[in-house]
């Protein structure tokens, strides 16, 4: 049996492609450091679920999960970066790549990600989307929790941090659901306080836009690094503990397995 499930890993890769090659002022292991390398492995759950998409382009050459608009400088943590959450230079000085090389990355790596999400919807059986991320710790000095320590597990459905839309906004799955999800979650690891839903993450481009496209729920799903990693903040070098993050995969696995037959149950 196969769960109805799409899987989305837009950062996950590492790679940086020849076009850009040269540019960075960040070394090789920083790159990796400012992207979620372990998400391939952690939600790689094979052919028990319909369908999935990862990419194995780095989130510091082109974030999939980024609107495709405003591009640098406007927005330094934008689709191009130019700056990383901690407040790093991510090129060297001049080598920010022009519009014609921003063009030629977003037609190779952006725009067929999105238009394959699209095709796996129209040509699969899915009925719930997952879009799957890890995140540090502690919130960088560049973004709206600098500094706070953040809890084991992430949420986001676009709403408030019950699941229940915002004034004049849409959820991307119901309330209900994703506080199903949480509930589960919280029962796995022990401890109301370590699942929040929608704190610091509601969702990204991904989940929204595909929402809006397709009308399938999406629900991100943030997992805090410190499961599974050493952490080294000075070295800025990701070391991975790997029977952690596969033990961690079956527990996110069971843990989405049993909200999907408690939702089947009850239709």
């Amino acid at each position: 049996m196969k769960y109805p499930f799409l899987i989305s890993i837009p950062h996950g890769g590492t790679e940086i492609p020849e076009e850009v090659a040269g540019r960075f002022a960040l070394l090789p292991e920083e790159i990796s450091w400012y992207c979620d390398p372990a998400t391939k492995i952690l939600f790689d759950f094979g052919h028990r679920v319909e369908s999935s998409i990862d990419t194995p382009i780095s989130r510091m050459v082109i974030d999939l999960n980024r609107p495709p608009l405003p591009l640098p400088p406007r927005d330094p943590d934008g689709i191009i970066k130019v700056r990383t959450v901690d407040g790093r230079q991510v090129y060297l000085p001049g080598r920010l790549p022009d519009m014609d090389l921003i063009h030629q990355l977003m037609l190779k790596w952006y725009f067929p990600y999105h238009q394959r999400i699209d095709e796996l919807i129209d040509h699969y059986p899915i009925h719930i989307a997952f879009d799957c991320h890890s995140m540090l710790p502690y919130g960088s000095t560049e973004q709206s929790d600098a500094g706070k320590c953040r809890p084991l597990i992430c949420l986001g459905n676009y709403g408030d941090e019950a699941g229940k839309a915002k004034p004049g906004s849409l959820t991307t799955c119901p309330s209900g659901w994703i506080a199903l999800l949480a509930d589960i979650f919280r029962e796995e690891f022990k401890g109301k306080d370590e699942v929040a839903m929608n704190v610091p993450f509601s969702g990204g481009f991904i989940s929204n836009a595909h929402y809006w496209r397709k009308g399938i729920p999406w629900i991100q799903i943030e997992i805090n690094r410190k499961l599974y990693e050493i952490q080294d903040i000075h070295a800025r070098q990701p070391v991975t503990r790997e029977d952690q993050v596969l033990e961690l995969r079956e527990k996110i696995w069971r843990i989405l397995t049993r909200f999907w037959d408690k939702i089947a149950d009850n239709k």
